[in-house]
């Protein structure tokens, strides 16, 4: 019997699914939430808050937040450490989620996006992003955001030159560039 081009599509389509779907990824966000062997505990604090998870040691920060503690904010965009989508705080520093393991944060300190306002009150480059309309389909944001509160604090970075540089592993799709720049500069305007 012929088989026709759609119906060796079809099952090349869910053959393929079936992989994806017993991937050791995948596996290793299943197994967050399964205690047995191989799994590490790790007590950290997130936004203020003490946290403690059972996690496969490959499960990352992005996903443990993602799936685990429910903080969308932090979004996945290439998984590979290249837009800077996924940027959080680890200790005051900024880090890229996606290549930080969750294993390794035993004692430590994340921030996310849901953790940088006080209350209602937005932090003031939060504020300055909508006053210069530093988004635009809002994916990139979060990330832009938070690695915008690290250059605000660093006294080192003045000029446009190292204002760009400093942002540059954070990449906005829309081109909104201009706008995060100057979003920058006024929050940097009400720092000493």
């Amino acid at each position: 019997m012929a088989t026709s081009r759609r119906h060796f599509f079809g099952q090349a389509a869910a053959v393929s699914a079936g992989v994806a779907l017993t991937s050791p990824a995948v596996e290793a966000i299943a197994a967050v939430d399964a205690p047995g062997p191989g799994l590490v505990e790790v007590a950290f604090k997130v936004n203020g808050e003490r946290r403690k998870l059972s996690a496969d040691p490959r499960v990352t920060l992005l996903d443990a937040l993602r799936e685990r503690l429910q903080l969308t904010g932090t979004k996945k965009g290439c998984d590979r450490g290249q837009c800077g989508a996924c940027t959080v705080h680890v200790d005051g520093r900024r880090v890229l989620s996606c290549l930080t393991l969750t294993a390794t944060l035993q004692g430590k300190e994340v921030t996310t996006i849901e953790g940088i306002a006080d209350g209602d009150e937005l932090h003031p480059v939060q504020r300055a992003f909508i006053d210069h309309d530093g988004f635009q389909c809002g994916f990139c944001t979060s990330g832009q955001i938070m690695s915008a509160v690290e250059v605000v604090e660093e006294r080192e970075v003045r000029t446009d030159d190292q204002i760009r540089e400093a942002m540059s592993g954070n990449i906005c799709r829309c081109g909104a560039y201009p706008n995060i720049l100057d979003a920058i500069k006024q929050a940097k305007k009400g720092r000493p």
